[in-house]
This record gives structure tokens, C-alpha cells and sequence, in this order.
């Protein structure tokens, strides 16, 4: 049972209020207070029946059987009675989280229960325990201070000392201490990635505005939360670490940011559960202005990191605090997660990252050659955009390997010493070719829509490039004629016996035309 409860039976125990009374009188000593006996609520001698400490206990006992001893423990248990002052109570918790949950939730029952006991209670003040008077210094005790004499507290009784003790680690922590503590919540941010640095394409341009606008107005109304989703190396984290940047060096605005994965939210609420500290976990993360988490899809599977992330989010939300998400896939197709996540992941903004263009990737390679010391020919870049398509991280890699090994030889870059350079990963690319790899580069190479090699149009310049797409895919395929014509919207396997055999015609015809075809073989082939 709780030490606020320990003499329930006054007549059981008939020394516990001497007993009571004398800690009382004790811990005035020690603080040069006058041991003049005060009055309880009915102006008894506050070393007899009815003190502070009791009216506490039994305001607490009835707050107990209102909500529950689980709802009880999880919010109330910590409470601490600090001072009764003129017409007002203060009541300490530790941490800034508990003490705005139990304002808003018990705040009014609480005021309702000390008002039962005396009418004169106006206000019952929730503070986190930093706030309140800390002793003077060289007074040579860490225990909670009694309850301020003045005014009510002269009719109520004697400044009991508080049954539930505040320990001194938690209940005055110093405040950097507390921002260090909330700093080490977020891992480190890379220098590198800022908006600056953010090469924009038509395949990211769109979730490039929603970050930058996230960015300057955070929990704007209808960005919140942002949801950026992509493939590999796409350039949500760069998006994300831009973002955390931008706010933090925000002029005249002071925000906590705090920019995590999936896999770290997992092991710090692990951690958390298992050191019994939820309650520090939950005041960390739902203290924060903003709130970053990289690779959600981490979490599929994993229910009970799921449910703290949702109860997170909606706390987060509700106090109009920004929330950017990222992941491999869209909210509505991440199978893993429980419906009520996925949808309230998509009731903000959702920004895909499309897979880098031709374009776009030469744009990202003459971005990174700018940079460095070393002249990187034209056709190096180009020779690498068409090579390596998988991702922006891996194509960044290569630049720099080329580059470092020309910084450690002092030799010039060439197409030649690429290849010799990036063997292995060049071989790695070196794969089966499919037809779906065909029609995309087909498609991208004459700008039009990769729907378009199946679609039923015949326009010029959508049916030229589909055949090219079926002869390409005759020459470097094993697949068979009805096959190839099956992928390309279930034409029947003359139509391919056509495009192959017209195709091969205007190669003979026109060889601009002829060296285009071979450029498109050859990109496909390396």
C-alpha cells in the first residue's frame, strides 16, 4: 500500500499521528522554520486529528477509486503536494509531460476534491518540479520542501512533510541537463545534406516543395504529418536531414527537433520497457516540436512499437506539432502496419520520389564534379548516368571513387580508366535483360510514358518506339514471338514479326536512326 495510506485506521494505530506530527515538527528544525503549531481544516492543533497530510491522503484515495489503481499509477502516483498558498494549492510532477496530461485530464477533479475539503480552495496549480522554490542554498538536505505557511495553509494545518518523497534526480532536474538529455534522443545530422545541396528533378520536385514548405511553416494545415516514400537511394533521407537543418537555423525560432529511424524508435521503447522508464520515453519524444522518423517500414510486425508510435503521433498532432515520416512504400500499401497508422499517416501530405531520370542523374553528377578539384569529362558523366540507374547513393559512390583515384595517381579521368576503375560495379549491372527493362529505357529515351508500350495508341511517335521496344527485345531476349507480344498489351505475335522486321529496314534506311537503336543496345547490354 502507498505511504499516503500507510494509517488508514487512526484507532489501529494510535501513535500515527504523534508520529506524523513529529517528522513534521523535525523537518521545521531543519529548515529554521518556527515550531509554532498550526491548524487544520476545522482549526484543530495540526499535531492532532485531520493534518495536511491526511486531507492529501484521502483527496488522493478518492482520486484512486474515480479512475482506477492502472490509470491511477500510470499518471497519479507521482503527484507531490508543494505548498498551500493564500487560496491556492500547488501540486509538483516530475516531468513537463505529466504534469500537462494530469492538467488537462484531472486538473478539474482535482480542484472539485480539495474544494469538498475546503470551500475556501480556489485554484489547484500542476507544475513540473523545477518550477517550484527550490531551498536556500547550504540548506543540507535533498527531501522535498514542505508546504509554504501563508494564508489558506494557516487554516488548514501544520506543512506536513508529503508522504510520496520527491527523489532529488528527478524532481529538480537542472534544464540544460534536460535539453542535453532530449538532444541525445536525435541522432546526428549530416552536414551535407541541406536544401543547397538537393538536386531537383521532375522526379522529386514535388516532394522537394512539400519539404521545403514543412520546412518553413512547420504543422501547416494539411502538411502534417508529411509522408515521403521512394525507393532506395532516392533522396528521402537528404530531404529529411535538410528539413531537421532548415528549422533548427530558423532565425528568431527556437524549435526541438528530433530525427530518429524506425529500428532506434524500436530499441529505445524496448529499452525503456524493460529499465521501466516509459514514462521518461513517452516525455522525451511527445516534448519535441518536431518529430523525424526515417524508414518507417521498419516497424512492420512489430505491434507494440506500433501502438507507442501511434499514441506518439496522435499526442504530437493534437498539440500541433510537426510529424515527417518516411519509407519504401506508400501508407496505404504498407500491408505491416494496423489500419488506424496507415490511415492517419495519409490524412496529411504524401510525396513520392520517382526513380531518377537520365536527366536528373547527369544533373547529380555535374552537382558532385563541381565540387571537387578534379575535371570529370562529359562523357565519363554520361557513360555513368546510362550505366548506373539503380539508385542516386550508389552513382554518387562511383563519382567518388573515380575521383579519389585520380587525387591518389594523378591521373586524368577517362572513359577508359572508368571502366577499369568501376569493374565490379559495372559487373554487377551486368544482368539478364528483360522486356520490362526495355520498354523502360525505350520510354525514356523518347519521352513518352512507359504505359504507352502497351496501350492501344498507333500516333507516330508512340508506335516507333514501341517497335523499337520489340525488336530490342527480340535481340537481346530469349522470348519467344508471342511472348514479347504479350508484354507489349497481348499483340498477336505477327505485329512483332513486323516491328522487328521494320525496324531493321529503317537501320539499313537511315543511320541516324541506325545509331540510335545501337546506342539503346548498347545501354542495355553494360
Amino acid at each position: 500500500m502507498e505511504e499516503d495510506a500507510a494509517c488508514p485506521n487512526r484507532r489501529a494505530a494510535p501513535g500515527c499521528s504523534w508520529i506524523k506530527g513529529w517528522q513534521v515538527l523535525r523537518m521545521e528544525n531543519e529548515l529554521g522554520m518556527p515550531s509554532q503549531p498550526a491548524q487544520d481544516l476545522m482549526g484543530r492543533d495540526a499535531r492532532g486529528l485531520d493534518p495536511v497530510a491526511e486531507v492529501w491522503a484521502r483527496i488522493r484515495g478518492r482520486l484512486r477509486e474515480d479512475v482506477g489503481e492502472v490509470e491511477y499509477r500510470s499518471w497519479l502516483r507521482q503527484m507531490t503536494l508543494s505548498a498551500i498558498d493564500g487560496e491556492e494549492v500547488v501540486i509538483l510532477l516530475p516531468t513537463r509531460f505529466l504534469r500537462d496530461w494530469v492538467r488537462s485530464h484531472y486538473g478539474d477533479r482535482l480542484r472539485n476534491l480539495w474544494q469538498a475539503e475546503h470551500p475556501a480552495v480556489r485554484r489547484v496549480d500542476i507544475r513540473v518540479a523545477t518550477e517550484a522554490r527550490l531551498p536556500e542554498p547550504g540548506v543540507g538536505h535533498q527531501e522535498a520542501q514542505p508546504p509554504r505557511a501563508g494564508g489558506l495553509a494557516e487554516s488548514l494545518a501544520s506543512p506536513a512533510r508529503p508522504t510520496e518523497p520527491q527523489r532529488a534526480d528527478t524532481a529538480r532536474p537542472e534544464p540544460r541537463a534536460a535539453d542535453a538529455r532530449q538532444n541525445d534522443w536525435s541522432a546526428k545530422l549530416d552536414a551535407r545534406f541541406t536544401f543547397d545541396s538537393f538536386v531537383v528533378g521532375k522526379p522529386n520536385e514535388f516532394a522537394h516543395a512539400c519539404a521545403r514548405r514543412v520546412a518553413e511553416k512547420p504543422a501547416s494545415p494539411g502538411f502534417n504529418p508529411l509522408f515521403l516514400y521512394g525507393g532506395v537511394g532516392l533522396g528521402k533521407t537528404h530531404l529529411m536531414h535538410a528539413i531537421a537543418w532548415a528549422i533548427q537555423n530558423h532565425e528568431g525560432v527556437e524549435r526541438h527537433v528530433t530525427y530518429m529511424s524506425a529500428e532506434t524508435f524500436m530499441y529505445r521503447f524496448i529499452n525503456a520497457l524493460r529499465n521501466q522508464s516509459t514514462m521518461q520515453f513517452k516525455e522525451s519524444l511527445r516534448s519535441v516540436d518536431v518529430l523525424m522518423i526515417d524508414d518507417l517500414q521498419f516497424l512492420i510486425g512489430k505491434d507494440n512499437t506500433q501502438e507507442e508510435f501511434f499514441h506518439t503521433f496522435n499526442a504530437l498532432v493534437d498539440a500541433g506539432k510537426q510529424i515527417v515520416v518516411s519509407a519504401d512504400k506508400s501508407p496505404s500499401d504498407l500491408s505491416g502496419l494496423e489500419d488506424r497508422l496507415r490511415t492517419r499517416l495519409g490524412c496529411g501530405m504524401v510525396a513520392d520520389i520517382h526513380a531518377t531520370t537520365y536527366e536528373l542523374r547527369i544533373s547529380i553528377l555535374q552537382a558532385k564534379a563541381q565540387t571537387s578539384e578534379v575535371d570529370v569529362p562529359p562523357r565519363v558523366l554520361e557513360f555513368l548516368a546510362h550505366k548506373i540507374t539503380s539508385n542516386v547513393r550508389e552513382l554518387e559512390g562511383a563519382l567518388n571513387r573515380l575521383i579519389a583515384h585520380a587525387n591518389l595517381f594523378g591521373r586524368p579521368i577517362t572513359l577508359e580508366s572508368a571502366q577499369e576503375v568501376l569493374h565490379d560495379i559495372l559487373r554487377a549491372h551486368d544482368r539478364r535483360v528483360t522486356i520490362e527493362e526495355i520498354q523502360r529505357k525505350v520510354a525514356e529515351h523518347y519521352n513518352i510514358r512507359l504505359t504507352d508500350m502497351s496501350s492501344a495508341r498507333r500516333a507516330r511517335n508512340v508506335a516507333r518506339p514501341r517497335q523499337v521496344a520489340m525488336y530490342l527485345a527480340k535481340q537481346l531476349t530469349s522470348r519467344s514471338l508471342p511472348e514479347i507480344g504479350r508484354r507489349f498489351g497481348n499483340r498477336d505475335h505477327t505485329t512483332v514479326m513486323h516491328a522487328v522486321s521494320r525496324i531493321a529496314e529503317l537501320m539499313q534506311a537511315d543511320v541516324s536512326f541506325a545509331e540510335d537503336v545501337e546506342l539503346l543496345r548498347r545501354m542495355l547490354e553494360t
